[in-house]
C-alpha cells in the first residue's frame, strides 16, 4: 500500500483495501492512518491529525466520503471503534453481523437492549437524524449520556443505523447555529437495493472467509482472536 499524502491517496487506498479503523490504531487489523493524532508520521507526509485541512486532515475525511461518495461507509462498526468499508465489502459484514435477522429478530432474542429500541424507533419513524434531535426524541436526558452513547454504538455495531453526514442546529427562528451534528440513518436507507440485495443472500461463512483472506492480506500478522472480533462484532463464544 502507499503511502498517503492527500485525501485523494486515502481513498484510492480505502477502495483497493476494502475496510479499514477510522482512527490511528489498527487494533491488530489494519488502518490505512498508522500513527495516532498525537504521534509524528513514520513516513514523510504532509498528513495530520486535527488541522481542519480537508485535505489533509483524517478527521476531515471521515465526513467528506460520506459528503462525496456513494460507495464509502463510515461508522462505529470495529470495536466499538469507528471505521470505514467499502460498498464492494459492506455485504460481506452485514451478513456477518445481522446473520439473516431483522431488527425485532434480535430485539426478541434479547441481543438489542431497550435503549438501543428508543434510539431505532425514532429514525425508522422520522429518518435521517442529527445527534441532538435523536437524543431528545429517544427520551434521553443529560444524566443519561452513557445509555444513550452506548446504545448508539451497539445499533451501529449490528449495522442497523450508520452515518450519513452532519446536520446544523436550528434555532427556533429556523436559523443555523453552533457546531453540526453528526447525523445518523438506517443502514437500509444508506444504501442502495443492489447493496442490499447482496447483503442478504450471501452466504455467511463465505463473507467470513472472505474478509478473512482479506484482513491476512492487509495484515498477515493479525492473530485469529482479533478477526473474529473484527468480522462479527464479538468473541468467539466459547462452547
Amino acid at each position: 500500500m502507499k503511502n498517503i499524502r492527500s485525501y485523494e491517496d486515502f481513498t484510492e487506498v480505502l477502495l483497493e483495501a476494502g475496510f479499514s479503523m477510522g482512527g490511528g490504531s489498527s487494533e491488530g487489523i489494519y488502518s490505512i492512518i498508522n500513527w495516532e493524532w498525537d504521534k509524528e508520521p513514520p513516513y514523510e507526509t504532509p498528513v495530520r491529525w486535527h488541522t481542519g485541512d480537508r485535505e489533509t486532515d483524517p478527521w476531515e475525511w471521515r465526513m467528506r466520503v460520506l459528503d462525496e461518495r456513494d460507495d464509502i461507509a463510515y461508522a462505529k462498526c470495529f470495536f466499538k471503534k469507528s471505521g470505514y468499508i467499502t460498498r464492494q465489502w459492506y455485504p460481506c459484514f452485514f451478513a456477518c453481523r445481522r446473520g439473516g435477522m431483522d431488527f425485532m429478530d434480535m430485539y426478541l432474542e434479547g441481543r438489542i437492549s431497550n435503549e438501543a429500541k428508543r434510539i431505532y424507533s425514532c429514525i425508522e419513524e422520522q429518518g435521517v437524524m442529527p445527534l441532538h434531535e435523536l437524543k431528545k426524541s429517544a427520551g434521553f436526558g443529560k444524566e443519561d449520556k452513557s445509555r444513550f452513547d452506548r446504545a448508539l454504538v451497539e445499533l451501529q455495531m449490528n449495522f442497523f443505523l450508520t452515518i450519513c453526514g452532519k446536520r446544523h442546529k436550528l434555532s427556533a427562528e429556523g436559523k443555523p447555529y453552533g457546531w453540526d451534528s453528526t447525523a445518523f440513518c438506517r443502514t437500509e436507507d444508506f444504501w442502495d437495493s443492489e447493496v442490499l440485495k447482496l447483503a442478504t443472500s450471501v452466504d455467511v461463512k463465505e463473507a467470513e472467509e472472505r474478509i478473512r483472506e482479506q484482513v491476512l492480506k492487509l495484515n498477515p500478522l493479525a492473530v485469529d482472536k482479533n478477526i473474529h472480533k473484527f468480522i462479527y462484532g464479538r468473541a468467539r463464544r466459547v462452547r
